[in-house]
């Protein structure tokens, strides 16, 4: 490891582009532990040298077998400024030699949680006089951070729905949840319920999933359902279906709907958040949603913390609720503030790169479209949609044995889509050498 840091910190971007995929045998060999205690789903019993994770560098790591690659995906869409960023190091660092501890109990936050709380708040209305914001019930003013995961997160915006519409509409029978098909909020039971899983042990509470970007049919459940409705919830972009991104009128149609019928509208940002300029994706749809789920990204990676944002009125769960054990981690909280930080002050940048690489994956398209279907995402979260699912298989292997570290969704009938979450360091000579990479498989692929 130590070794591995050494080469990837003094290597400049060039040179590392220009290996990406080989191995570099100037470092030592060592044995590493296999797979053998693993469960069955993630490799168990895997010892055939596997390419795992061993150091990293900004969009680069080394495995343990010294190959290197590039990562297309933010580790695992989380990694917001990549591996061991500088100034998030350095800031940890401090923090820790200034008292900051890892975590603490939740009844007694620390002082980065409490600033985090207020950036959020700060975020969602910009401009705006604090004092005014805190005391307006329909103001996006009310932070819950005692979840450590995306999925408590989420279950937390579930149960104050369910809260809502016990205390306001029950009369008017079993709640029924709107969301998108194709929906990933967590992995809590009622959200897999939600996305059509364990169907048969929930006969108190109705889902209904829509197409996305299907004016129509999103029209007519709620016109079918009415008062009925608990919350529809959704996220920008779909990145568990393909990364299809919602349309600017669709989210602002189903802002008119959800008011109307007075439920709650849910926007889920754990995989869009802080991974654009205006840090809260939502921003970009003329918009504002009643409840904001983050995680993922909001620390950059460091440790699982996660954020309710909502309106105050609907501040209706006890304490214990809805918590993690590691939720208003200090130290996590204070890497989070950093983030931001770096966001609001790269904010050009990150926009400028985004709609270039996007660009450029619309551009391959146009330039394969007897192999590509459709450019998908947004920015720095685009994929590929494949007329052919083995032809997206395929071109995920070829990557990856090419050093390019992305994903492929094809586990799905009718899913056939590459997909890649660069992290905020992305720059145009990166981007282009990716391109570059996926064109000439592409080529191949086509027979070109």
């Amino acid at each position: 490891m130590a070794a591995g840091r050494e080469y990837l910190a003094g290597a400049r971007t060039e040179g590392l582009l220009s290996r990406v995929g080989e191995t570099v045998d100037t470092l030592p060999t060592a044995a590493f532990p296999d797979k053998r205690w693993f469960q069955k789903s993630y490799g168990r019993g895997v010892t055939d040298r596997p390419e795992d994770y061993l150091i990293g560098d900004g969009l680069f790591y080394l495995t343990e077998q010294r190959k290197l690659f590039l990562d297309c995906t933010g580790g695992h869409y989380q990694m917001t400024w990549g591996y061991e960023h500088p100034a998030l190091t350095a800031l940890l660092l401090d923090g820790i030699r200034r008292g900051v501890v890892w975590d603490n109990h939740s009844n007694i936050p620390s002082a980065p949680v409490k600033r985090l709380a207020g950036k959020l708040v700060e975020l969602a209305n910009p401009d705006a006089d604090m004092g005014a914001v805190q005391g307006d019930g329909e103001r996006l003013n009310t932070v819950l951070l005692g979840t450590a995961t995306g999925t408590v997160a989420c279950a937390a915006a579930l149960k104050i729905a369910l809260r809502v519409y016990e205390q306001s509409k029950s009369e008017h029978g079993a709640p029924v949840f709107v969301t998108l098909d194709g929906n990933y909020h967590g992995t809590d039971v009622f959200a897999q319920y939600l996305r059509g899983m364990w169907d048969q042990y929930f006969t108190n509470v109705e889902s209904v999933r829509v197409q996305p970007n299907d004016a129509e049919e999103l029209e007519d459940v709620f016109s079918r359902y009415g008062q009925r409705v608990a919350a529809f919830m959704c996220e920008p972009i779909m990145m568990n279906r393909e990364a299809i991104p919602l349309e600017p009128w669709y989210l602002q149609l189903c802002r008119r709907l959800t008011e109307n019928v007075g439920a709650p509208l849910i926007v889920d940002e754990i995989q869009t958040g802080f991974w654009y300029p205006e840090v809260l994706m939502y921003k970009r749809f003329g918009i504002e949603p009643d409840m904001v789920v983050l995680g993922k990204g909001m620390t950059a990676g460091l440790h699982p913390l996660s954020a309710l944002l909502y309106k105050g009125r609907f501040d209706c769960l006890e304490q214990y609720d809805a918590i993690s054990t590691n939720g208003n981690a200090a130290l996590a909280a204070l890497n989070a503030l950093g983030c931001i930080e770096l966001i609001e002050r790269n904010a050009r940048h990150i926009d400028e790169v985004g709609k270039y690489y996007y660009g450029r994956i619309v551009e391959l398209a146009e330039q394969f479209p007897g192999v590509i279907a459709q450019a998908r995402g947004a920015g720095h979260m685009s994929g590929m949609k494949f007329h052919r699912v083995e032809d997206a298989l395929e071109f995920h292997r070829r990557a990856t044995d090419a050093g390019l570290w992305l994903r492929v969704h094809a586990y799905h009938e009718g899913h056939s889509t590459c997909l890649t979450k660069f992290g905020l360091p992305l720059d145009r000579q990166v981007a282009d050498f990716a391109v570059g990479r996926y064109s000439a498989l592409l080529s191949e692929l086509s027979g070109v």
